[in-house]
């Protein structure tokens, strides 16, 4: 019975030690007897892009071109711009019309010289002046809305590495991935959507026009004219308030993109900690570097002091006092335990006087950093062992 319940026991504790493994952190290796060996982090997938971009790698991919932008709503507004400028100062680009007809077929032809060389070109500027009158307001409007929607999406931003040569730009492969990835579907969709579009919204607008259209038989030349312009313009208005919408869904799209694009994987963010923040151990290194740096340059003042006061085994502080140099006394070396040993070791080989004064010693270590003046409470107290000190070595000059 003993044999058979330590025989369980041992199975029952070989298979605990199974769970363990199997699920622990780490995810080490799994040897056990009689199973195969597994290594679970070959099924990690350590590059999957999990992780918010920093503020470093927007700023990365925005100096390299890489910005949140919608084109179609970029386009809808510059054309929405342009077709309410036409239909708002129709009646001005009419008058400016109607004058550059006149000018170039009734008021030229009166003119004498019209059939020299001076002749044409006083015609030829007259109608371009003419003509700029008409275009050059809607190509401003036209300007500034295309502006101020870029800026409005990607503020100020010149860069040249956008045209430089890339040749996964040109490889067949890559050209190839990009056709059936799921942007190129997205494209597709988005170019369907505006045939669509267009077809239902000028379908709608033809019908409801029908009856009036006919009229237009009734009409003479100018009047057909001034409809067929305003029925342009209410579709294309129309269009582009359609294809504003269809920008606003874009400008969605290309927002979740453009984040899921920029997502880092755990790795990328450990690596840019280390190269914004450096590496910790070596960090740790440089740091202990400069502390021994630091101490070295602290244990050769020593022997320049007047006097080192100690507690007399825990801490020590070394004091010096030039007018020259300061008004008030210097702590130009401290430390605890081992290192107030090292301290009174080499004040004793370079003959620097001690003097133990526990409550003065802590206070002076606690309160004052090296190469800092004593504080004004502090004065007599120190004034008090300096002036024993310098009492005792005339003593000994004397002698």
């Amino acid at each position: 019975m003993k044999k058979l319940k330590n025989k369980k026991s041992k199975e029952l504790n070989l298979g605990n030690n199974y769970n363990n493994n199997v699920f622990n952190e780490n995810l080490n290796p799994i040897e056990v007897p009689g199973l195969i060996t597994v290594n679970l982090q070959l099924f990690a997938d350590s590059g999957e892009k999990t992780e918010k971009p920093t503020p470093k790698k927007r700023r990365k991919a925005r100096e390299e071109g890489q910005v949140l932008q919608s084109r179609e709503m970029t386009s809808a507004i510059v054309l929405l711009s342009i077709f309410l400028t036409l239909k708002i100062a129709g009646s001005f680009i009419y008058e400016q019309l109607y004058l550059n007809f006149k000018i170039a077929f009734i008021d030229l032809a009166q003119v004498p010289d019209l059939y020299t060389l001076q002749g044409i070109r006083k015609m030829f500027a007259e109608t371009v002046l003419q003509f700029l009158k008409i275009v050059a307001p809607v190509f401003a409007v036209a300007l500034l809305a295309s502006l101020a929607t870029s800026y409005a999406q990607v503020g100020f931003l010149f860069t040249t590495k956008t045209l430089a040569f890339k040749f996964n730009r040109i490889n067949p492969i890559n050209g190839f991935r990009r056709l059936f990835s799921l942007r190129s579907v997205m494209e597709l969709v988005k170019s369907i959507l505006k045939i669509a579009i267009v077809s239902f919204i000028a379908y709608s607008y033809f019908s409801h026009e029908a009856v009036n259209m006919l009229k237009t038989m009734d009409m003479d030349i100018i009047s057909i004219a001034v409809y067929i312009c305003s029925t342009a313009l209410n579709i294309a208005v129309r269009m582009c308030i359609a294809l504003l919408v269809l920008g606003v869904l874009d400008y969605g799209y290309q927002w979740w993109e453009y984040e899921k694009n920029l997502k880092m994987t755990k790795q990328e963010v450990k690596q840019e900690y280390k190269e914004t923040e450096g590496n910790p151990e070596i960090k740790g290194k440089i740091k202990q570097k400069q502390r021994q740096i630091a101490l070295r340059r602290m244990l050769q003042d020593v022997p320049k002091a007047d006097v080192v006061i100690t507690n007399p085994t825990h801490f020590a502080v070394a004091i010096k006092y030039d007018p020259k140099v300061a008004d008030a006394p210097l702590v130009i070396a401290k430390g605890q335990d081992y290192m107030a040993l090292r301290i009174k070791e080499i004040a004793k080989e370079n003959k620097v006087e001690i003097v133990e004064n526990k409550q003065l010693a802590r206070t002076l270590y606690s309160t004052v950093e090296i190469g800092e003046k004593i504080p004004p409470e502090l004065f007599q107290a120190v004034a008090e062992v300096l002036a024993f000190v310098y009492s005792l070595k005339n003593k000994v000059r004397a002698m």
